[in-house]
């Protein structure tokens, strides 16, 4: 029988340390749970919250309702052949630890996105990407639990409606399909993703780099950039990088001609949130126990009791002023609730 604990507190259940209380709490690690809880009427026509490891939060006030938390582990190879593996991995395991184990077995799509926080259940509602890679690339099948209907269904990789920090899951779906696992195409004669320009400098024209060279360089590379979300509570980059026409990134060349822009296939240009933050003098910036990052300019940081009001506010400001300084709108790539 699943156990609904009242007045829970859910600081240690989001990165950004926010002592935000749930109304009601409960953990689930089998499919099971959810049925037992959609039988006794808990889903239907109420609002519900799910929880991963709260690694792309920011709570702004107190959550009035049910807030469930994935902890289905486990994993299992569905299928092979001298390519590829087909790997389930339920929702509730660490993407972190996944990363690592499929390194560790020689399996190459994912080693891009070591060091990524969250659980695997939150990788294809986010599509976490770095370094040149997307976990769309490699996801084939997303099972999930319908809240509205109470019955399983399965999304293939177009069904998924991938985008840019996004899918269905994170849109039209949010909050109703409580993702239970995830099923991965890993190859094992893998073509490594070097594109990504520090991963350039890093291995030059080295004709032989590893599974393992690859996800230990981006994990360098991370810390290099990154704090440590247990010793400066944060969610990562708080900003997408936002995608432009080709006339609106030549205006801000024709006045910043060495600003990074990323030519995408579609014919847009992709440019460097927190290097548009950064000109507007916001890296390292402070007010009282909300901040911007000293090393990465994409990061707000809980320096201490801030709330999550003031990190809002805060992250307002810095998108006024990129758009006061370039005409162009930022937007927060971490989920605000409620």
């Amino acid at each position: 029988m699943v156990s609904i604990k009242t007045d829970f507190c859910l600081k240690p259940f989001n990165t950004f340390r926010m002592a935000v209380r749930a109304e009601r709490f409960c953990a689930v690690s089998r499919v099971a749970d959810l049925l037992e809880l959609y039988s006794k009427g808990e889903f239907q026509n109420k609002k519900v919250m799910i929880l991963s490891q709260g690694s792309n939060v920011l709570f702004t006030n107190h959550i009035d309702h049910l807030v469930l938390h994935n902890e289905m582990w486990g994993k299992q190879l569905v299928a092979e052949n001298d390519d590829f593996v087909m790997l389930k991995v339920n929702a509730g395991e660490s993407w972190e630890l996944l990363v690592d184990y499929v390194v560790q077995q020689g399996w190459g799509g994912i080693e891009n996105l070591a060091l990524i926080p969250g659980k695997v259940g939150a990788s294809p509602i986010q599509n976490i990407g770095a370094y040149g890679a997307e976990v769309k690339d490699v996801i084939i099948e997303v099972e999930a639990f319908d809240l509205h209907s109470g019955e399983i269904r399965r999304f293939n990789n177009e069904e998924c409606q991938f985008g840019y920090r996004s899918s269905v899951f994170k849109t039209e779906f949010k909050d109703r399909f409580f993702i239970t696992s995830v099923v991965f195409k890993l190859a094992k004669n893998p073509v490594l993703n070097l594109n990504y320009q520090p991963l350039k400098l890093a291995f030059g024209d080295r004709k032989e780099v590893t599974l393992a060279e690859v996800r230990d360089e981006v994990v360098r590379i991370r810390k290099s950039k990154l704090p440590d979300p247990e010793e400066f509570p944060n969610a990562g980059s708080f900003f997408k990088n936002p995608v432009v026409t080709k006339e609106e990134a030549n205006l801000i060349l024709a006045s910043f001609p060495s600003a990074p822009v990323y030519p995408q296939p579609d014919g847009m240009v992709k440019l460097a949130a927190g290097w548009l933050i950064e000109q507007c003098g916001y890296k390292g910036k402070r007010n009282g126990d909300v901040g911007v990052h000293p090393y990465q300019a994409l990061v707000l940081v809980n320096y201490g009791e801030a709330t999550g009001q003031e990190v809002l506010q805060f992250a307002e400001q810095i998108i006024a002023d990129v758009k006061l300084n370039f005409g162009i709108g930022l937007c927060p790539e971490v989920n605000i609730y409620p």
